[in-house]
């Protein structure tokens, strides 16, 4: 109760701060007073109810920056589902969002019953992209973290490999269609499950400039219009459907215009992801974004999908740590501002980011945040 406590001071200072007060202290003690106004009758900026959102991962133990191997076992594949602290922590949000996938995501197979190769984890190898060979998520791993999310009560949102069936050019360009088939294999044997999937979200940062790759906006709006028909057709009679998501990256205002221009009916939600920890953490990424949305004809909203404010695993003592939320807090209220809907923080658990310690699974001081904000936006 005490960090929380805390929090909630830092919480309503930072709110202060940047509502640009007119109160100013003067020297020797010499006070001057001034007037905050808050105008309550207009709001500026809608969240969803949930608008909490924490993402999980795919990297492997073995996935190591600047010497320090952050991961361990907080892997999707290897998360240990039976510990009660990481149930309760996702249970007291009540419904939590979380967004499964990462950079790895779009290295994943997924094991079907047609398919009758091995299935293999994740092997490192410094010759292929990301450090890291193709893994592929085994169906009863699937079942298990369907059966976990469901327990609970968290709203699931998935994210796919837009890479398959493409080759990568010597400048990153991923060249071809995506090939649909697998995705479409899971996400039907999802539904033939019972498994309750929020959102279904292609690609993981392939956006503009890419990270390892690129999709250039006119193919990758092509290819979220072969999912968003491939969702209504395994979902025909259902009464709510699963959003199509994408692209999940850093904005890049040129290309999120084209390709949101050229998605005006087939996607729902539209995905930044943000790493701004330091001095150039500003309002620019929201402002752009829904300059972006509301310039367009599309129904979609703004989502941030991952953002964990320094990239690469985090810093240990840093992200992981009170000092951070003087970021993560500011984060939320501008986030919310500009009208952003869904707020995800990378991670809920793993690397040194994580809103959970990844050794044991003990909350770290910006759960605490997240909590506050959890309560102050439900009221």
């Amino acid at each position: 109760m005490c960090i929380l406590f805390k929090l909630m001071l830092l919480y309503l200072w930072v709110h202060w701060v940047n509502q640009g007060s007119d109160f100013v202290t003067g020297g020797s003690g010499n006070v001057t007073s001034g007037t905050v106004f808050v105008n309550g009758t207009a709001s500026i900026g809608k969240t969803d109810d949930n608008f909490i959102c924490a993402t999980l991962d795919w990297w492997p133990a073995n996935k190591c920056d600047y010497g320090t191997c952050s991961w361990e076992r907080a892997s999707l594949l290897n998360l240990d589902l039976s510990n009660p602290i990481l149930l309760n922590a996702i249970k007291a949000f009540s419904p939590l969002k979380i967004r499964m996938g990462g950079t790895l995501q779009d290295k994943v197979i997924y094991e079907t019953k047609d398919d009758k190769s091995p299935c293999a984890p994740f092997v490192k190898n410094s010759s292929e992209m990301f450090g890291f060979s193709e893994g592929c998520l085994p169906m009863s791993r699937w079942e298990q973290l369907n059966v976990f999310f469901k327990k609970a009560g968290a709203m699931v949102v998935f994210g796919l490999n837009a890479l398959s069936g493409r080759t990568i050019g010597s400048d990153g360009s991923a060249i071809g269609a995506w090939n649909s088939s697998n995705a479409e294999s899971l996400i039907r044997y999802a539904v033939n499950k019972g498994y309750i999937i929020h959102g279904w979200e292609l690609g993981n940062e392939l956006c503009g400039t890419g990270v390892g790759a690129k999709v250039a906006p006119d193919q990758y709006a092509s290819d979220v219009k072969s999912l968003e028909n491939i969702v209504q057709n395994i979902y025909r009679g259902f009464e709510v459907k699963p959003l199509v998501i994408a692209p999940g990256g850093f904005i890049d205002t040129n290309w999120f215009a084209q390709f949101i221009q050229r998605t005006p009916k087939s996607l729902q939600v539209v995905t930044q992801h943000i790493y701004n920890l330091g001095p150039d953490g500003g309002a620019q990424p929201f402002r752009d974004l829904e300059a972006i949305l509301k310039n367009s004809a599309t129904p979609a909203v703004a989502w941030v999908g991952e953002a964990g404010g320094a990239y690469n695993s985090g810093q240990n003592l840093v992200t992981n740590s009170f000092v951070n939320a003087f970021w993560y807090l500011d984060q939320l209220g501008m986030a919310s501002s500009y009208d952003t809907k869904t707020y995800c923080r990378q991670t809920l658990i793993g690397g040194n980011y994580g809103l959970l310690d990844t050794a044991t699974f003990v909350p770290n001081p910006d759960y605490y945040g997240y909590e506050l904000n959890s309560f102050v936006f439900k009221r």
